[in-house]
Formats: structure tokens, sequence, C-alpha cells
């Protein structure tokens, strides 16, 4: 095979991996949209149940209380590759912090813990659309449900606004401490209501955080794809240049044996 026929078979391979790779990226890119518009949704409602839960626990502090326990730490990692050390930042910030055991979610989160000496308390597959959020909420409630009298629960994520990873504690409640102008009136017992309102804040700020660290990692995701599309456009590019340099060596070295073989029969006739 020439030289130029080689290059042209690697063009097509490169091709090929450049398909693939801005199909993935075009994925991302939805990804990134879809999970926006979700996340600011979503933000909103949390804000909105903060404040008023922070209202309620100014009026009634016995429900603020810290827990004594050393943390469990609910790690939202990465479902998929092409992230970079997405997971490996998660898990670093972990160095030296008590730690009673960790709650990983994503496969490709889950396969780096093997690298760190973090106890295990459970393995979640993570997402990879939006419609695998809410299966994702019920199990991450089920395993959450032990600590919601008295753990300590601390999500662990890339949060897209700071552009870095975040520690925010999820149980205990912690808030603010509001003005007492603002006491709340209820219809329930402080118990119950603490109760319905504890239940409805987790899953909106389990909600919340699953939207802020998909949308990170779809972005950290779409930056890595563009760099790899743009760097096989460049190497192709370079490809075909060299392909066509070789082509013309080719012909000028067919055009030589041509011109070199009637020569030899213009000789040979003249004899």
């Amino acid at each position: 095979m020439s030289r130029s026929n080689e290059l042209h078979l690697h063009i097509h391979q490169l091709e090929e991996i450049r398909s693939i790779l801005n199909a993935m990226k075009n994925l991302a890119l939805m990804a990134v949209h879809k999970f926006t518009q979700l996340q600011l949704l979503q933000s909103q409602v949390v804000a909105h149940i903060e404040e008023n839960s922070a209202i309620f626990l100014t009026t009634y502090p016995q429900f603020m209380a810290d827990s004594p326990r050393q943390p469990v730490y609910l790690v939202f990692g990465s479902e998929r590759g092409f992230c970079g050390d997405f997971n490996e930042q998660l898990l670093d910030s972990l160095a030296n912090q008590p730690c009673a055991g960790i709650i990983a979610i994503g496969n490709r989160l889950i396969a780096r813990v093997e690298n760190y000496n973090y106890k295990r308390i459970v393995n979640l597959n993570g997402i990879n659309v939006v419609e695998e959020v809410l299966p994702l909420l019920e199990q991450l409630m089920l395993q959450i449900n032990p600590f919601a009298t008295d753990g300590k629960l601390i999500a662990v994520y890339h949060d897209v606004n700071s552009n870095q990873v975040k520690h925010r504690q999820i149980l205990p409640l912690s808030f603010p401490i509001q003005t007492k102008e603002d006491l709340p009136f209820l219809n329930l017992s402080p118990e119950r209501f603490f109760s319905k309102m504890l239940e409805q804040y987790l899953l909106a700020a389990l909600h919340e955080i699953i939207y802020l660290s998909s949308l990170s990692e779809n972005r950290i995701r779409l930056r890595h794809l563009e760099g790899a599309v743009q760097h096989l456009d460049q190497q192709t590019q370079k490809l075909h240049h060299k392909s066509q340099i070789y082509r013309q060596e080719e012909i000028t070295e067919e055009i030589e044996v041509i011109l070199l073989n009637a020569e030899i029969k213009t000789q040979a006739e003249n004899l």
C-alpha cells in the first residue's frame, strides 16, 4: 500500500472517531441547556423552602440541634467519562475529614473510590438523562432515611456556580437565624410540621444538587469533547496536506517511470 493510501485510511479512521465525538459533544450541549433551565427553577424552589424553614427554626431552635455523629458524605460523581479529574477532585476533597462513610453516586466515581480508603456505605448509579433523576431521588431518600433523626449528612458535589467542589450540610438543618418579626402561624403541631418540612426540603435540595452536579459534569465534558474534536480536525488537516505531498511525489515517480520506459523503448528501436 502506498504512503498516500495509508494516510487516506488513517484519515478515514480519524473522521469516524470525530463523528462519534461530535455526536457525544452535541448530546453534552443539549444536556447543558436542559439542566441549566431545570437547575435555575429548582434553586428558586429550594431558596423559598429554606427561607420558610429558617423562620420556623428561629422560633423552634430545638429542631436545629447539631448531630454528635461523624458525618456521612453523599458524593455526587459522574456516570460517564470525558470529564477529566471530575471524580478525583471530589474524593480528594474528603482527605483528612472526619468520615463515617460515603454514599457514592456514579459508576465512574465508584471505580475511583477503590483507590481510596473511604468506607463505602452504598454505591448508586448516576444519571445520564433528566428522566433518570426521579428514580435516583427515590433511592437516595431510602438511603438517607436512617440519618433523618440524629445523623449528619453532607453532600459533596461540583458547584457549577462557584466552579469548585462544595461541601453542603444537608442534615441536620442549619439556616441563618431570622428576626422574630416573622413568626410562623402553624396549623400543625411543630413536630408534625418539622417532619413534613424536612421531607420537602430533602427532596428539593437533593433535586437541586443533582442538577448542579450534572450541569457541571456536562459542561466539563463539553469542553473536553470540543477540544478533542478540534484536535482531530487539526490532525486531519495536517494528514490531508501530507497526503497531497505524498501523492504528488508518487505522480512524479510514475511520470519518471513512464519517461524512463519511453526512453528505453526509443533507444531499443534505434538499435
